[in-house]
């Protein structure tokens, strides 16, 4: 029998097609539907299945059908098979009526009769898809007009301004939540087991050339008293971090080396020192530092 698509095409569009449309209303974040999800991995499979066994099916009736026919009718289905298919003659009949160009035969009837320099003109007229096109676009200047000059919606300007500013918004909510991105007006104090635990095994791991393993200053100031080169406090503390001590000596900066979670564990660490009091510890340097934002008590 004459088929318009042939078999393994007719498989494979509508598998795809069907593969499309689970991918396009499955959220599955940034994998594919059918690797995050092993039911629709195995049932893309199966429809593969059924759908080759249904075309194996077709197949095998239409070679029976066929040889059920009589020699006439035989003859006449191969006649079919060899005019043209529906889908041509639907596309030549598109094709003619898009273009309508006059046979050549009668070009003559169409003469107009200046004559410039042995140049002459017919008179065709406008091809129906050009026509069609030009009505279209004074469709679209229409809708176009009545859209942003009248009714004042957004150009693509404004468009433009509104996704930046919007942009700028979720850039701020996603810093104060990602961790990464911490900076000194975001950190805040740790004071959970694990939190002073990290903070404890990186203190040891770099700063105790410095500050001692108990933090009571050798090069460094002593962390453990009540005055601060630089300001106590969570934030300031976590500013030294990053930024460094004072110009040509102290701290140097720790950006480079440590993550801001992990400069927040230290800042968070050495602020539970205090008054720890430990074995003879460097004179205070500083400033008495107090926080003006807690509590005050009446």
């Amino acid at each position: 029998m004459k088929k318009i698509i042939p078999p393994y095409l007719r498989v494979l569009v509508i598998f795809f097609a069907v593969f499309g449309a689970l991918e396009y209303f499955i959220d599955s974040g940034d994998r594919p539907a059918f690797l995050k999800f092993p039911m629709v991995f195995l049932f893309l499979l199966v429809f593969l299945f059924l759908l080759i066994a249904i075309e194996i099916t077709v197949q095998a009736v239409d070679r029976i059908t066929y040889q059920l026919l009589t020699e006439e009718q035989k003859a006449k289905l191969a006649f079919d098979s060899n005019s043209p298919s529906k889908l041509t003659i639907w596309f030549d009949n598109l094709k003619a009526s898009l273009v309508q160009s006059p046979p050549v035969e009668t070009e003559v009837a169409l003469l107009l009769e200046h004559d410039y320099d042995g140049i002459k003109e017919l008179d065709n007229k406008l091809p129906p898809w050009w026509v069609y096109l030009f009505y279209g676009c004074i469709v679209f200047a229409v809708v176009y007009m009545v859209r942003f000059e009248i009714m004042g919606a957004d150009n693509q300007e404004m468009e433009l301004k509104k996704e930046m500013a919007q942009a700028q918004i979720d850039i701020a909510k996603y810093k104060e939540t990602a961790p990464d991105l911490m900076d000194e007006k975001t950190v805040t104090l740790l004071t959970d087991a694990a939190g002073l635990a990290k903070g404890k095994s990186i203190f040891e791991a770099n700063c105790v050339a410095c500050h001692r393993a108990d933090a009571g200053g050798q090069i460094g100031p002593n962390l453990t008293d009540d005055q601060w080169i630089l300001g106590g406090g969570i934030k300031n503390v976590f500013h030294t971090l990053v930024n460094g001590g004072r110009d040509g000596k102290g701290m140097i900066s720790w950006k480079g080396t440590l993550k801001p979670k992990e400069m927040q564990a230290v800042a968070s660490y050495v602020l539970s020192l205090k008054g720890t009091n430990p074995k003879d510890p460097k004179a205070p340097e500083g400033e008495v530092w107090v926080d003006e934002n807690a509590p005050k008590i009446k």
